[in-house]
């Protein structure tokens, strides 16, 4: 085994965000914060993608390359943001940061309820499913959460130790709460986002039940064209598919002034900062993006599918949620159009899930982890 072989080198640390598709979400502002803190100048950044791309400041690798086995053997520190492969081997001197990516709205692990059907595309039983997790569990040092309601969460789902939780916050939020309307004006030139219109962000989620051998498939229940009709020439939408989905939307012609595309990959914090509203089902985008305190609306035409065939939710929803829901598209549109919506609300939902995002997360874990204070 190649890992016996390869001596830990204390100052070497690999990141790889959703299993090597992105860099993205916990995983890339934690190394960026590194980068910028002179305490970490003499240390070794490393990158893993499925497709090879140059990062400053790191040397990228394959994933899943011999050259990525022998940096997962010599780096001290893992920083992952979703379960890994079972095989992977970890000695007692490498400590293992799962920052996860995400508040749980839906059942995870442990909490989602046997029917006795398979799991996800790889088709797993209840019990392989939950083995999965177990297994890559027992290989953490340090769980990241945002909020109390996500310790208790995972601490249930994963079966995680409630002392290997780091209540902190998220480090892909502080990017949320310190960047300035210069950035977003940066952001919207480099994408082609229209300077003079609000941007509605469509960011919808994956199925467990629609999947092909390439990832998830997900069927867009949206008329674009109605959406153009109802909210006039003062918007544009910016729709972002969630990672896991396999299958591309193609916007028709003429609507490619009014609906712009985000690659599934795409850090999606460019796209929270480039948005006026929000628009979501079951993705746990919302709680993220409550920071910005902008509207966010919930367009659930398959909940009562959802809620009772599928996941099943840890929140009660949608008193919990920082709006109610509409199963209708002429409802959500109507909301929108005159802009109905209730900002106490979101207010008392921050004071409930976005309190330990106050813009230091990165710091507060660099802390623990590396210097453990």
């Amino acid at each position: 085994m190649l890992a016996l072989f390869v001596r830990v080198d204390p100052k070497v640390v690999l990141f790889v965000s959703f299993g090597g598709k992105a860099y993205s979400d916990n995983p890339r502002y934690l190394f960026e914060y590194m980068c910028n803190d002179e305490r970490f100048a003499d240390y070794r950044f490393i990158w893993a993608f499925k497709k090879a791309r140059p990062i400053e400041n790191a040397k990228s690798i394959k994933f899943n390359s011999i050259a990525y086995y022998y940096w997962l053997a010599k780096a001290k520190y893992w920083v992952f943001n979703s379960k890994m492969a079972p095989y992977y081997y970890k000695k007692p001197t490498q400590i293992y940061l799962q920052t996860w990516h995400g508040t749980p709205l839906k059942h995870l692990g442990h909490d989602i309820e046997d029917n006795g059907s398979t799991y996800y595309r790889s088709r797993q039983s209840y019990a392989q499913m939950v083995k999965s997790y177990d297994h890559d569990m027992n290989h953490w040092d340090y769980l990241i959460s945002p909020n109390s309601f996500s310790s208790s969460a995972f601490s249930s789902a994963f079966t995680v130790p409630q002392e290997q939780i780091l209540e902190f916050g998220y480090p892909r939020v502080d990017c949320l709460v310190n960047t300035g309307n210069t950035t977003i004006v940066g952001l919207k030139k480099r994408y082609g986002i229209p300077l003079d219109k609000k941007v509605v962000l469509y960011a919808p989620t994956w199925r467990d039940n629609s999947f092909e051998l390439g990832g998830y498939t997900f069927e867009l229940k949206v008329d674009f064209n109605r959406w153009k009709t109802y909210l006039s020439e003062d918007y544009v939408v910016l729709f972002k598919p969630h990672y896991l989905i396999s299958n591309h939307y193609q916007v028709p012609k003429g609507l490619t002034d009014f609906v712009f595309v985000m690659d599934a990959n795409a850090d999606i914090n460019d796209a929270y900062l480039m948005s006026d509203i929000l628009v979501t089902d079951y993705s746990s985008v919302f709680f993220d993006y409550g920071v910005l305190n902008r509207p966010i609306y919930f367009y659930m035409y398959d909940f009562d599918e959802y809620e009772n065939e599928l996941r099943g939710f840890y929140l009660n929803v949608p008193e919990d949620l920082p709006n109610d829901i509409d199963k209708t598209e002429e409802g959500l549109l109507e909301k929108i159009k005159h802009a109905d919506f209730d900002y106490d609300r979101l207010t008392k939902f921050n004071e409930r899930f976005n309190i330990c995002n106050d813009g230091h997360a990165s710091q507060k874990i660099v802390g623990r982890v590396f210097n453990e204070t």
